[in-house]
């Protein structure tokens, strides 16, 4: 073959790929021939993502974690609907956030594990799925998805401890993924990033006159400084150049935003469908939702007390049965999430192998708004699960090792995580 038609052959056989005739647009899968003709290309290895799903009210964990540890764990009431996809997903009980307390304040440092109390003012951290969007995120459309249940409330921090406001309608991200801009709209965003260029390139040539007035500690400031900028330039033309790209194509519906708030588990399934499409059509790689907790009645058979009522239970044996109808449902919703990403090739394998699902809450005890042995699964991303890992829940293992875990695992190149002290013991890949 012909360096030219090998080259026309490269093209046409993107991952982004699209057969158009006769009006019609049709996405194509992932063939095997990609991978050959890519043989030499840098990018010949499927896409690491990261998905992280967080719970404001915890989950009960009598009826979460197993008693005996490893693999022959005997499965618990939450987990007996989970066992077919048992060798999918580890568990993992006797973990925290080493110095965060303060109850449901502690939501703050879900992601970012950085210390913080009730009664000190603490300053935030980047949260992971930031941190894989800022030295990762610029391969797709968007550097990363901050998604919500209600309103924009979310545990997706930025590098100065700014919390980045979470899209709750499943409609209008399914228009951010997929809905062409108008003409004027993309040339009013290419318009805005090379606005924003131009302002960078200002400001850092009256930063770098300013630079040589300064002294030694000054001056390190200021390189600081024009880390962020560079940083932010990188972005801003990054955004220029996705302006004119045209959006995947999905064959379905836009959705209907389900407007019963207390409808907490068919909001979660919704939401849930388009993050899997978001993952499918490579449109983010890192994304987290978070489902916070509902205060009113949850629409179950048998349940007729408030979500966050029940979970400040009291060890009230009517309110833990009602708690444990909707958590149940919860996790029936995640189990299903993890098993259609099981059910979706990609790249000669399935979205679930390329992809790390964790799930899990500020809060261990919710009842008493304790901060220790918060509930953890991890899903997917090429680990070695089907175990319990089961560590000391008084002197609880610092959480953020399994983050640190996750983060190498999906391709950063670091070595500690907030306040981490290594990876995490006996998770293999």
């Amino acid at each position: 073959m012909t360096n030219q038609v090998q080259f026309n052959f490269q093209r046409q056989l993107d991952r982004r790929t699209v057969l158009r005739g006769a009006g019609v647009a049709m996405a194509m899968p992932w063939l095997s021939a990609m991978s050959s003709v890519f043989a030499d290309s840098k990018n010949t290895k499927p896409p690491r993502r990261f998905l992280a799903m967080t719970l404001g009210l915890g989950l009960h964990a009598e009826n979460l974690n197993p008693e005996s540890a490893g693999r022959g764990y005997k499965p618990t009431r939450y987990l007996k609907p989970l066992q077919d996809i048992r060798e999918h997903f580890t568990v993992v009980s006797g973990s925290s956030h080493p110095g965060v307390t303060g109850g449901h304040r502690a939501e703050a440092s879900l992601l970012s594990a950085a210390p913080m109390s009730g009664t000190v003012a603490s300053r935030n951290s980047i949260s992971m799925d930031q941190l894989l969007a800022k030295h990762m995120g610029h391969h797709t459309r968007f550097p990363s998805l901050v998604l919500g249940m209600s309103g924009s409330n979310s545990p997706s921090y930025t590098g100065n401890g700014s919390m980045i406001p979470a899209e709750d309608s499943p409609s209008r991200l399914f228009t951010r993924l997929f809905v062409e801009d108008s003409d004027s709209e993309k040339a009013r965003k290419a318009k805005r990033a090379r606005q924003g260029r131009s302002i960078m390139d200002l400001v850092a040539d009256d930063a770098k006159a300013l630079k040589r007035k300064l002294g030694p500690g000054d001056r390190d400031r200021l390189d600081a400084y024009f880390t962020s900028v560079r940083e932010l330039e990188q972005r801003l033309a990054e955004t220029q150049a996705w302006a004119n790209r045209p959006k995947p194509k999905v064959d379905i519906r836009k959705p209907v935003d389900i407007r019963n708030r207390n409808d907490f588990v068919a909001r979660q399934r919704l939401m849930s469908d388009m993050i899997r499409l978001a993952l499918m059509t490579d449109s983010s790689r890192f994304v987290s939702f978070h489902l916070g907790g509902s205060g009113g009645v949850v629409p179950i058979d048998g349940v007729d007390q408030g979500y966050h009522t029940l979970s400040h239970h009291g060890l009230d044996e009517e309110k833990l049965e009602q708690l444990a109808l909707v958590e149940m449902e919860i996790l029936q919703g995640w189990g299903d999430f993890i098993r259609s990403l099981k059910d979706t090739d990609d790249h000669g394998g399935t979205l679930l192998d390329h992809t790390s699902v964790l799930l899990t809450s500020n809060l261990g005890n919710a009842s008493s708004h304790n901060n220790h042995n918060m509930p953890v699964l991890l899903a997917g991303g090429g680990f070695k699960h089907g175990q319990h890992l089961a560590f000391d829940r008084k002197r609880n293992y610092p959480l953020p090792n399994l983050y640190l875990s996750v983060l190498q695992q999906t391709g950063l190149e670091v070595d500690r995580f907030a306040t981490s002290t290594g990876t995490m013991r006996d998770l293999d890949v």
